[in-house]
């Protein structure tokens, strides 16, 4: 019964072919120094932002919970049993499956910024495992709005479900390729910052931008491909643009891997602006192409098809980095997020 279940799947997804001689070599290199393509590194510093200065204005940060019995979107599951990949390192599907229904409790993290006038429709950023985010980002954001070199936003900072990767909910809900996560945002999320702290979000696609690390970038980014009506901007660390989506889904049999593959070249451009890193020594850089789990490798292709197709980007190279290496976002997020808010209203 185990045999014929990974046959079914292997059927599924696109065939493993040796690797040619002329695809890249392994260790992945970085990618060539352009406009838009920086290296930095192999020493970083964290950029004098990050430090806390009491002659600015100090945002308040508040913190609540939401809980999976209160979610019509995401009820809840728990993985049940370890995982099983194939010789490629694939996971693969058994009788058994991967999860079960339970519980969960999500932390949410809401940073506004004193200048924040309320009643005034707000730009906002919604930032993926947002607990790991918040001592990060609050000197940042009150010594660069207090500069007017970001508008006062408010940040909501989610944790997601827990645990991680396939049959996990935070796979569940920053791996799937399609619309659900966005919509969670929109209708259960954002609703509950706004009715207890009675503030008000723009509308407007361009005051909103999303953000995350590993698969909270793979998250922001979806949530931008499938309504870029909503969110025009995105933020990734070491973005999980690889096969990690579960269950399967045929449309898209590679997980995040079909974005730079199949996605993204085969539709229209969308109005989406990103800045996005990756670093040296990210997960699985000496993997080989037919893996589909080369975290390096899977982010130059997106910033060779960005490229390609006009997108409005840059995109780090850290040398010597590792995966959502904490020495390269403390040392590259001010000037990220001054970049990708650069022409909107002070």
């Amino acid at each position: 019964m185990r045999k014929s279940v990974v046959l079914l799947l292997a059927t599924a997804l696109p065939a493993l072919a040796q690797t040619p001689a002329d695809q890249p070599k392994f260790p992945t290199p970085p990618p060539p120094v352009t406009a838009e393509n920086s290296v930095i590194g192999p020493n970083y510093a964290d950029a004098p932002e990050a430090v806390a200065n009491a002659a600015v204005p100090q945002g308040d940060v508040r913190e609540f919970i939401l809980y999976s019995e209160d979610s019509k979107i995401y009820p809840g599951i728990v993985r049940v049993r370890n995982m099983q990949r194939d010789p490629q390192g694939n996971y693969i599907a058994t009788p058994e499956g991967l999860s079960a229904p339970g519980r969960y409790e999500r932390h949410v993290f809401v940073y506004i910024p004193k200048q924040y006038v309320p009643g005034t429709p707000a730009p906002f950023m919604v930032v993926q495992d947002g607990r790991s985010y918040v001592k990060r980002m609050v000197n940042i954001m009150d010594n660069m709005i207090a500069a007017k070199r970001l508008p006062p936003m408010i940040l909501v900072l989610a944790d997601s479900g827990g645990s991680d990767a396939q049959g996990s909910e935070r796979g569940l809900e920053y791996d799937s390729l399609s619309d659900r996560y966005s919509n969670w945002v929109e209708q259960e999320l954002l609703p509950a910052v706004s009715g207890r702290y009675g503030v008000t979000f723009t509308s407007d696609p361009e005051g909103r931008a999303t953000m995350g690390g590993s698969s909270g970038a793979a998250a922001a980014w979806t949530m931008a491909w499938y309504h870029p009506e909503r969110y025009r901007k995105v933020l990734s660390y070491s973005g999980t643009f690889v096969n990690q989506a579960w269950p399967p889904d045929p449309k898209t049999p590679r997980g995040a891997w079909e974005y730079h593959a199949t996605m993204i070249p085969k539709a229209a451009k969308k109005p989406i602006r990103i800045w996005m890193e990756v670093g040296e020594k990210d997960n699985r850089f000496d993997n080989p192409e037919d893996t589909w789990h080369n975290w390096p490798l899977a982010n130059n292709r997106m910033a060779d098809v960005l490229k390609k197709k006009g997108y409005d980007h840059r995109y780090v190279f850290a040398m010597g980095g590792g995966h959502v290496d904490n020495r390269v976002v403390m040392q590259t997020l001010p000037a990220a997020l001054e970049w990708l808010w650069r022409d909107y209203p002070k």
